[in-house]
């Protein structure tokens, strides 16, 4: 499995444990290792411009997903999903480190919350509509938990369903 991380935030940032914690979710859902992933990590500038671009939003935003390939249903019911280019998960440092204060957590766990989130993005998962939300925030929950418990990190507080409406993208 191939997940670059580039950092051009000038935050510094443990990109190896978010390395780890990414790896962490796609071999929890049964990814084919050969799958390709990019996580970005920008300043608010810059993600404040993906922002406008992308959800004619103003202002930046904690996380943000770019499905490049994308699988036919949701992972672990393919028989052989074969490798694909994933996509990108953006992450912004200093939005995560506002929103950890107000969670009670360090900045490094709001980024490994983050990019969970940003990865069950890219596999297809979404929060729109409440079953959808539900779904995708008790996944988001135990893999996280999961991955933190087993590493050691933490704790990781992870929102509840029903918590995702403006804070998580």
């Amino acid at each position: 499995m191939s997940i670059e991380i580039n950092n051009e935030s000038g935050a510094s940032v443990d990109e190896r444990a978010i390395g780890l914690v990414a790896r962490h979710v796609l071999d929890s859902l049964g990814i084919n290792p050969l799958a390709e992933l990019s996580i970005l990590v920008v300043d608010e500038a810059a993600m404040s411009t993906l922002h406008k671009q992308w959800l004619g939003l103003d202002g930046p935003t904690d996380v943000m997903a770019f499905p490049m390939d994308t699988l036919d249903d949701k992972p672990g019911l393919e028989t052989d999903p074969g490798p694909s280019l994933l996509g990108d998960v953006i992450l912004c440092p200093s939005v995560a480190a506002r929103q950890a204060a107000a969670a009670g957590h360090s900045t490094d766990a709001e980024l490994f919350l983050l990019t969970t989130h940003g990865v069950l993005h890219l596999l297809g998962y979404d929060h729109d509509e409440p079953e959808e939300e539900r779904e995708m925030f008790e996944l988001q929950s135990r893999l996280v938990t999961g991955w933190a418990e087993a590493t050691g990190r933490g704790p990781v507080r992870t929102p509840l369903p029903g918590t995702a409406g403006e804070k998580r993208g």
